[in-house]
């Protein structure tokens, strides 16, 4: 079991052979003197994970993608902003998908409908998507022929915060139905995103959600965060969001 995350590690790719280079020690001899002597050796269980990570970085930089890992959790409106993204989008930018779900093909499903190429990952028992994953995924890709490349990461926020895939940036995408004090609750996520989208905007009129407050405690985490406040169905706000993409993260 992965002692990060505690997914099963035949399920997201932690080899045994990698994962525990320095495996723990625990040491407990028994002397006379009734003492005993504890050695703890810790290891970066995520070591291999960068080491792909750094290897599916270098070939995306080669071929010019631009690369965004979509975090957020269940029920935020990932795919739905994706769906309206990849059609205002793809007549400008060649787009491709890579789908995270334990089960189901559902979500790749409707992106294949918006005529993008999208390859779907099903991590069973695990709770993310990690670098293995990513770099088998590409392999239908035509990557010469490719200017964006969207990860929809598996609905969590917290593992996924932990494990580089190799993008560019992270995105975390944060419904407001959920609650404003969720990048408190979940500061590495927040804390490790570039954006933070700030979706369903159009229900505001019906809930209890105050957005300043939201955007403060998002602020307090991670000072240079980047935030759009955007409804993917009505539509509101996606422009900004779409200058952001359009410009490789630069237009902010």
């Amino acid at each position: 079991m992965c002692t990060t995350c505690g997914c099963p590690t035949t399920n997201h790719h932690h080899h045994d052979d990698d994962t525990h280079d320095h495996p723990h020690s625990h040491e407990h001899p028994h002397s006379n003197s009734g003492k005993s002597r504890v050695i703890s050796i810790e290891g970066d269980i995520l070591a291999k994970n960068n080491r792909l990570a750094s290897f599916n970085r270098a070939l995306f930089r080669e071929k010019g993608i631009f690369v965004l890992n979509l975090v957020s959790s269940p029920g935020s409106g990932k795919t739905t902003l994706l769906e309206r993204t990849l059609r205002d989008l793809s007549p400008k930018l060649r787009c491709a998908v890579i789908e995270g779900d334990q089960q189901t093909d559902n979500d790749a499903r409707r992106i294949a409908a918006t005529g993008v190429p999208v390859r779907q990952i099903n991590t069973g028992a695990g709770c993310h998507l990690d670098a293995d994953m990513i770099m088998h995924g590409t392999d239908g890709f035509d990557l010469d022929n490719l200017d964006i490349l969207m990860i929809e990461n598996v609905g969590n926020l917290v593992c996924p915060a932990a494990f580089d895939l190799g993008e560019h940036h992270k995105v975390a995408v944060l419904s407001v139905t959920e609650g404003e004090d969720k990048p408190l609750k979940y500061p590495q996520m927040f804390r490790n995103s570039t954006v933070m989208l700030l979706n369903k905007t159009d229900l505001l009129p019906y809930i209890d959600f105050d957005v300043e407050k939201c955007k403060e405690y998002a602020r307090r985490v991670n000072p240079e965060i980047i935030i759009f406040e955007l409804s993917a169905r009505s539509g509101e706000g996606m422009e900004a969001w779409y200058r952001w993409l359009t410009d490789g993260g630069d237009s902010c």
